[in-house]
């Protein structure tokens, strides 16, 4: 098990559900921690609750990875102390709606296409560079079971997971030889603000999602996020897809009336 003491961590999407948990697991094996998030109060509150907790170092960025120059003077312009970024974490995403293709809201794709892909490409593009000088890194992108399988009225959300999992076999290939290591932790169902965000915060839609059955937590994702970060430095994991027991595929689980 590789040591995180004193390594520097930038989570996207830190704000909440997978990247908040992130953030726990990797302060208590005492990693330095950036967090990025568009809700900066959230940001600030996890920060204190951290530093409380474990006394590690965290520095928080207010940032929409879907701005891509303020994704870039945001990561050009960290403090000195914080420039140098050793596992990165590219976790801000969404879905927005379920509709059927042709029945589709174009704001809708268009937010989905600009966080999950486009975001993930600017703050990567940002990233990996610095990296790559050092020969030493670690890019851990969220991707999910989406990005395996198409499910009825997915289409959109799916193809984006899709797309994300093609750029992680693409940054492996191209980083071949650097010493920058790349993986994918691909969940299937988690309770999160995911279902409330997809319904546009319709809670009473979101909580059917889960009805019946015990989905994933954000520390289950963060557990094996942390795993593939903790390896020996010739190991690398290049893909986790991690379910809850009592779901198979995107659209066959079994619940208990």
């Amino acid at each position: 098990m590789r040591s995180l003491n004193g390594k520097t961590v930038l989570i996207t999407g830190a704000s909440s559900g997978i990247g908040a948990a992130c953030a726990h697991a990797f302060a208590g094996l005492e990693a330095r921690l950036l967090l990025a998030a568009r809700r900066l109060d959230r940001l600030q509150k996890l920060a204190a609750a951290i530093y409380a907790q474990d006394g590690v170092e965290v520095h928080t960025i207010q940032l929409d990875v879907r701005d891509q120059p303020a994704v870039e003077a945001a990561i050009g312009g960290l403090p000195a102390a914080w420039a140098v970024v050793d596992i990165l974490v590219n976790n801000a995403g969404l879905s927005r709606g379920l509709d059927k293709l042709h029945e589709g809201k174009l704001a809708d794709w268009e937010e989905m296409i600009d966080t999950n892909i486009k975001g993930l490409l600017y703050v990567s593009r940002a990233v990996i560079p610095g990296m790559v000088a050092r020969r030493s890194g670690h890019v851990i992108n969220i991707g999910s079971i989406a990005g395996h399988q198409v499910y009825p009225s997915g289409n959109v959300y799916s193809a984006t997971k899709h797309a994300v999992n093609a750029l992680t076999q693409g940054m492996r290939i191209d980083l071949l030889g650097t010493g920058v290591q790349v993986s994918t932790v691909d969940p299937g169902m988690v309770e999160t603000e995911f279902s409330q965000v997809r319904f546009h915060g319709d809670e009473t839609r979101a909580a059917k999602v889960y009805q019946g059955l015990t989905p994933l937590t954000p520390d289950d994702v963060a557990d094996a996020v942390v795993y593939c970060a903790t390896r020996p430095a010739h190991v690398n994991i290049n893909e986790i897809i991690i379910m809850p027991t009592a779901q198979a595929t995107v659209t066959m689980a079994v619940r208990v009336p």
